[in-house]
Formats: C-alpha cells, sequence, structure tokens
C-alpha cells in the first residue's frame, strides 16, 4: 500500500491530480469508507529554508529575525574573513567554530537548534524551517 500512496503523492507533484483527488484515492487505498482530507505538504528544498532567530523579552523587547539559509551560509564564510582583519572585531570571532557551522548547514540541520530561557523570563529560540 505504501507504494501505491507514494505513486498519488508523485502524481501531485507532477501536476497530474490535485490534492482534494490524491486524498480520496489515498483513503480509498486505506480502506476508509468515507472521504476526508489528508494533508499532503511538499518539502522545501533545505536551501529555501529561514533561519529564524525569536526573542520574547518580559518587557516586551520582542526580536524576530528570518534570514534564508543560503545567505546565513555566505555571510558565514564571508563575514568571519572580513571580521579577522579587523583588530576590533577579531575578538569576537576567533572563538567561533565557522566551519562546524557550515558543516551543520550543509547536511541539512533542521528544527529548533537554540531555547534558552533566562532567569529573568527571557526566552530565545532559534529555528530552521
Amino acid at each position: 500500500m505504501k507504494d501505491e500512496i507514494s505513486r498519488v503523492l508523485t502524481l501531485v507533484e507532477e501536476g497530474k491530480i490535485d490534492k482534494e483527488k490524491a486524498s480520496e484515492l489515498i483513503n480509498i487505498l486505506q480502506g476508509k469508507d468515507q472521504p476526508e482530507l489528508v494533508t499532503i505538504k511538499k518539502e522545501v528544498p533545505y536551501g529555501n529554508k529561514m533561519l529564524k532567530v525569536r526573542v520574547i523579552s518580559e518587557e516586551g523587547d520582542n526580536v524576530n529575525v528570518n534570514l534564508p539559509i543560503n545567505l546565513v551560509k555566505a555571510v558565514l564564510k564571508a563575514g568571519t574573513n572580513i571580521a579577522k582583519k579587523i583588530p576590533e572585531a577579531e575578538k569576537y570571532v576567533k572563538d567561533i567554530n565557522v566551519d562546524l557551522l557550515i558543516e551543520a548547514i550543509e547536511n541539512e540541520l533542521d528544527g529548533q537548534i537554540v531555547d534558552i530561557t533566562s532567569a529573568d523570563g527571557d526566552k530565545v529560540f532559534v529555528v530552521i524551517e
């Protein structure tokens, strides 16, 4: 049955049938009498995903930053090389393992990667999605 469902999903990706028809076919394959919608989620290519940084402050100073993952990778490569040449900035990047960060991106790290709650209730989340 998995092969048949995979084929139905392929037909949706190819644009040969719509989501509603796919839902109906999957329900039939699963032996369900009454049609109900099955959510078909198309996987986003990793390069199109976003690095999302959320800071929720107890004082209401909230921050939302969305960066395309390809931009993050490019900035990591270029930015650290530039920062190493600026005397005041060098001290801030010397302990950052940029190669490790780039390797994580190239291995398609996904999901929540940082979850911090400070003693005063501030929260920081970093997610790739």
